[in-house]
């Protein structure tokens, strides 16, 4: 599929980034020219990086890294393709790693070849367009959940039938995460269906199983954390990072992966083709195969890890954590998401629908 084709399919989630990017500030300092041979620059999801692990690689390599974030990989995708310039590094979502691929936007790289590389979980090795690891290394993995109070519910739940029935008899409220894709592979996977499916009746019955859902959906949010944690909503979608807080209250508060099924979530750390400091850029992959990195960074993010011997160098809430380290049962339940193409646009149509249901 050509690029322009491609991007087209991408829709107006995409377009809508596009806008929000172009808006904004332009990163002035990393363009054209001004890059020196000792920078690193690094775009990344918010808080998806332990600092801790930045400046452990300065003070061994005296390279200066630099760290921009996104919040989608929409967002990102957008800003790299509107022209922005310097980025050597990036974390795309496994979906939006085959589409950058498709788009000829990421730099062979042969980390697979590096000697750190034997520490990756070969399991995890799951994109179509790069299945040896010739051009990403797997970085970080989660479920999406059922963050809750329990306080508030006044007990612990199972999924989201135990936790709509609870809601409807309390009268309480939870949140929905603002995406197109988590929000309806909810509804997907409570009517048994595949969260990639494309099929017309099955996203109509999902939009449905959500629209059910919004008298007691109090948003469509990912700042809901704090939401929990004070007891203004019962419970959000939310990312097993979360975890963080639980462990701080683990007399009030909870998550769950639920019994129906969820998604998970994998990034992956690549390097783009128009890096002005790919030499850095691989320097880093290398740095972040080593297990003490990954678990320093697995220790701030309470993510999974690929890197197999990390695991075992991380702090024992985490090490012994099924929920942030799934049984291999619970791993049967979860669904991670493929590129969509074309058939993004019925899926955006459909989402439409359930944010303008009154």
């Amino acid at each position: 599929m050509t690029q322009k084709s491609y991007a087209s399919a991408l829709g107006t989630v995409r377009r809508h980034a596009f806008i929000a990017v172009m808006t904004g500030t332009m990163l002035a300092s990393w363009s054209a020219g001004v890059h020196a041979a000792d920078q690193l620059n690094i775009y990344n999801w918010g808080e998806y990086i332990n600092p801790e692990v930045l400046k452990k690689f300065e003070d061994e390599t005296k390279i200066k890294v630099n760290l921009a974030t996104y919040s989608s990989n929409e967002e990102m995708l957008a800003k790299i393709q509107g022209g922005a310039t310097g980025y050597d590094i990036v974390f795309p979502s496994v979906h939006m790693q085959d589409i950058m691929a498709k788009l000829d936007l990421l730099q062979k790289t042969d980390i697979n070849q590096y000697e750190g590389f034997k520490n990756i979980d070969p399991s995890f090795l799951r994109t179509k367009s790069d299945t040896k690891g010739e051009y990403c290394l797997p970085y970080a993995w989660g479920s999406v959940g059922i963050m809750y109070n329990r306080k508030i519910l006044g007990k612990d739940i199972t999924g989201w039938h135990d936790l709509l029935a609870t809601v409807k008899e309390k009268k309480l409220k939870f949140t929905l995460l603002d995406d197109m894709r988590e929000v309806l592979a909810v509804g997907l996977i409570l009517n048994g269906n595949t969260i990639n499916s494309t099929d017309p009746k099955q996203l109509q019955q999902s939009a449905d199983t959500i629209i059910a859902m919004k008298p007691q959906v109090a948003a469509f949010t990912y700042d809901s954390r704090p939401l929990v944690q004070s007891g203004d909503v019962a419970a959000a979608h939310f990312f097993v990072g979360s975890m963080v807080d639980v462990f701080g209250n683990q007399k009030d508060l909870g998550y769950v992966i639920p019994e129906e099924g969820a998604t998970m979530y994998q990034e992956d750390m690549c390097v783009l083709k128009s890096a002005p400091n790919k030499d850095n850029a691989v320097k880093f992959m290398q740095f972040y195969t080593r297990p003490e990195v990954a678990a320093l960074n697995v220790s701030q993010q309470t993510n999974g890890t690929p890197n197999v011997p990390a695991r075992a160098l991380t702090p024992d809430r985490i090490k012994n954590s099924t929920e942030i380290n799934p049984t291999a049962e619970t791993m049967k339940r979860l669904q991670i998401f493929e590129d969509l193409g074309a058939n993004l646009r019925q899926v955006d149509r459909v989402w439409t629908r359930v944010k303008t249901a009154q």
